[in-house]
């Protein structure tokens, strides 16, 4: 069996992808709904940017704490308890989507509940497969995630045109059925063990102090937050470049966001054949994705905006699963809810900080400049960040400088 299916041996892991596949498709559907909601509402980007940014300062306040609770507590009822939670929130939208306040309500309250829930999932899934599999299993969740989320866009797509979005939120509330599913069937004997912390270490300060020893997963995370916060945002430019200079409607938006699905299906695939999930990989990755979304503020049409928005979405899903799998497989395990609360931090940050910049700028200079503009910053800070770790490399090299776990000799390999 090849690398990337050998976690598909696995009966939890089955149970899992197919479930998570069900419910990823769900989400996104969910997604292009609100967002399309909320522009025909407004017509505004920014107040678009405004939602994604209360779905994430929950994240950013309370993530730390979601961290210790997913190295402290049993992952599977937490999990439940989460999925419960968001199938409710889902079916309130199904009732009322004439007003923005109970869309800016769901969010927040999504965002108190991935403030827990990211952490949890991530633990709880390198628990699925052995070991020496998880960095496959990994990959392969990449793209299983796109996959679904290319089903969920194109169907959303096509949906919300004919029945308006209501229908696509009843979708996702029911799609949760499908993990909840999962969760009770999934055998705990089947399951590894992962290391627990002593009651000492298992603390938010204890976490922060283990992110803070390592100073080039600092790079690491700045870069990404940077990138994150005016590279990633796409679901605010490609629906007001759509509204926008490129004149398309909901189906337009549809099928960029279609492209973009498949591109990172694309990505995933790309990294899981070469395994070369390497900081020099993350760094060039970054440098050319800036560029490339500096080019699609210049694209003439919706297909020119399409061919561009294919690569920077194989690319962002490389930048992620780099940065998550040098996580998932070289850091300690009873550290790893922390760790990948530091990671959700950085992402929330991302939509706080971007979502409504990317908006605004999209609202005052179009979003044609917003994207150049942006474009330029990134590509600098991802030269930046490239020269800062090179520098590390070439004055540590022999001293085993700790690059999440390993050397950052042994990374470039």
């Amino acid at each position: 069996m090849a690398p990337i299916l050998a976690p598909l041996r696995e009966r939890n892991f089955r149970l899992w992808a197919v479930a998570d596949l069900v419910s990823t498709s769900g989400t996104w559907m969910q997604v292009l709904g609100l967002n399309w909601v909320v522009l025909s509402m407004t017509g505004s980007a920014a107040t678009m940017g405004f939602t994604v940014m209360a779905q994430a300062l929950p994240v950013l306040v309370l993530g730390g704490w979601g961290g210790a609770l997913a190295d402290r507590l049993p992952a599977r009822p937490l999990l439940i308890a989460c999925h419960v939670a968001r199938a409710l929130l889902a079916l309130s939208l199904v009732f009322d989507t004439g007003r923005l306040w109970p869309i800016y309500a769901v969010a927040l309250a999504s965002g108190v509940i991935s403030a827990v829930e990211g952490p949890t999932l991530g633990r709880f899934g390198s628990a699925l497969v052995p070991g020496e599999v998880l960095g496959s299993a990994l990959a392969l969740g990449s793209v299983l995630s796109s996959a679904g989320r290319i089903g969920g866009m194109a169907l959303g797509g096509v949906l919300v045109g004919f029945t308006g979005p209501a229908p696509l939120f009843a979708i996702n509330a029911a799609s949760y059925l499908a993990v909840i599913g999962a969760l009770v069937v999934i055998r705990s004997g089947s399951m590894r063990p992962l290391a627990v912390a002593p009651e000492s270490d298992r603390g938010v300060r204890a976490g922060l102090r283990y992110v803070l020893s390592q100073p080039v997963v600092l790079i690491v995370l700045a870069l990404s937050l940077v990138l994150g916060s005016l590279g990633r945002n796409y679901q605010v430019t490609m629906a007001a470049m759509t509204a926008g200079p490129l004149h398309g409607g909901s189906g337009s938006y549809g099928v960029l966001s279609t492209v973009f699905a498949v591109g990172a299906v694309v990505g995933g695939l790309l990294l899981a054949g070469s395994g070369r999930a390497t900081l020099p990989v993350l760094v060039g990755t970054g440098l050319t994705i800036s560029v490339l979304q500096l080019c699609s503020g210049l694209a003439p049409n919706v297909i020119g905006f399409a061919a561009l928005i294919l690569p920077i979405a194989a690319g962002a899903v490389v930048l992620d699963t780099v940065v998550s799998t040098r996580v998932q497989l070289d850091t300690r395990e009873e550290m790893r809810g922390r760790v990948l609360a530091a990671l959700g931090v950085t992402s929330s940050l991302s939509g706080i900080v971007g979502a409504p910049l990317i908006g605004w700028l999209c609202d005052t200079i179009g979003p044609r400049g917003a994207l150049v503009l942006a474009g330029v910053i990134t590509t600098a800070a991802a030269a930046a960040g490239g020269m800062a770790l090179a520098r590390i490399a070439g004055s540590k090299t022999r001293s085993a400088v700790p690059v999440l776990g390993r050397t950052l000799a042994e990374q470039a390999i």
